[in-house]
């Protein structure tokens, strides 16, 4: 499965989904704020520095990023990265709620000729006390024989399991396609800061593992993956299971952009990445609340523990999948070079931004520039149980 691209049509529906919410959920003076301070964004900085960029600087000495990508990708970039560091999160949690990602969702998916549980993987909602999330297979109620358990990213203050679904349905088809009989993905639905703070969000990462396990009894076909913010909770669990000498190690770690280091100097900004080292800052003193921000299961990269981390590697090793143009560079080579001691380490950079494999679903035009970052990671975790058996 892999929905049309994203046409001006998908983006006038995503608009108006995205105006009703506003107008339901937040105080209009809070709107109409936000939307007066990104005019100047908008009508002067962006065209002028699209100009400068793209028209007005020789291609030798423009941006890697630039150099590759479209005008609608570049757009569509630094409009991202304006709005993370000047929208407030409860109005970007708008953007990437339930409520407007499910009915885009189902727009796209009838204008591509797709219908869940049919043509297509579904999704069921599980809501148990400990926790809540999906879990997507084109057979819900069939045992898998393979299981991704994904946790989302957005800073650990924005994001939703629901606004993954397009990207974890693809990758459902993806693995089918690759020799799984009936691959399932359980997206774990975290409560975000300030809501709540650490170790909340472990608490129900660790439920969410132990539901996961409850349905397909072996963590050797148990595949643990997120991307930014949520692979920062995986590394975390991982380093918890390793400190309780817990058996139920799963059998690979495929994290995608980690926010390996929480609050630290190693996430430097760059001149193409959409993130921001000092919002990040402030949403990481969110999350440890009063607990230290550099303690190892609060700041995984920050665990120089040689020994702890070889209790804690997944049987096959770890994956990252990365881009050279991001923040968060520094703080996962060296925690690469530092798992790469104890165990098998996969590194996959790419000559991109944040999260590019997911952003990708969304920014690219052609079919297997959307879908090369799941290809290649589902090949990782394909040669993973080749290893283990």
């Amino acid at each position: 499965m892999l929905l049309r691209p994203v046409s001006f049509l998908d983006i006038a529906v995503f608009l108006f989904f995205l105006l009703f919410y506003l107008l339901r959920d937040l105080n209009i003076v809070k709107i109409v704020r936000c939307g007066l301070s990104a005019l100047p964004f908008l009508i002067i900085k962006l065209p002028l520095q699209l100009l400068k960029e793209r028209c007005f600087t020789s291609k030798e000495l423009q941006m890697r990023y630039t150099r590759r990508t479209t005008v609608f990708q570049d757009v569509a970039v630094r409009c991202i990265r304006w709005a993370f560091t000047n929208i407030p999160s409860d109005v970007g949690r708008v953007f990437l709620s339930k409520g407007i990602a499910v009915p885009y969702l189902k727009f796209r998916m009838l204008r591509s000729g797709f219908i869940p549980g049919r043509s297509c993987p579904t999704w069921v909602e599980i809501n148990e006390r400990d926790f809540k999330g999906l879990w997507i297979s084109y057979s819900p109620d069939a045992r898998p024989d393979i299981v991704i358990y994904y946790i989302h990213g957005g800073g650990l203050a924005m994001g939703s399991s629901h606004f993954y679904l397009e990207f974890l349905l693809t990758w459902v088809s993806v693995l089918k396609s690759s020799g799984f009989h009936n691959p399932a993905i359980f997206t774990l639905e975290y409560t975000l800061v300030p809501d709540e703070s650490y170790p909340f969000q472990l608490h129900e990462t660790l439920a969410g593992y132990n539901h996961v396990l409850s349905r397909i009894e072996d963590p050797r076909s148990v595949v643990v993956s997120g991307d930014s913010a949520g692979a920062l909770l995986v590394l975390s669990m991982l380093l918890y299971l390793g400190t309780k000498a817990r058996s139920e190690k799963p059998l690979f770690a495929a994290l995608i952009s980690p926010w390996t280091h929480l609050v630290s100097h190693k996430n430097i900004n760059t001149a193409s990445d959409f993130l921001d080292s000092e919002v990040l800052n402030a949403y990481g003193l969110q999350y440890a609340g009063s607990e230290d921000p550099s303690d190892p299961l609060i700041s995984p990269g920050d665990c120089e523990d040689t020994a702890l981390w070889a209790e804690s590697m997944p049987r096959q090793g770890v994956g990252f999948y990365y881009g050279s143009e991001e923040v968060f560079v520094p703080g996962i080579k060296g925690l690469s070079k530092r798992l790469a001691g104890v165990g098998r380490v996969l590194s996959r950079q790419d000559e991109a931004v944040h999260a590019w494999p997911i952003a990708a679903m969304f920014l690219e035009t052609e079919e297997a520039a959307r879908r090369k970052g799941l290809l290649e990671i589902s090949a990782d975790i394909v040669e993973a149980v080749r290893r283990e058996r």
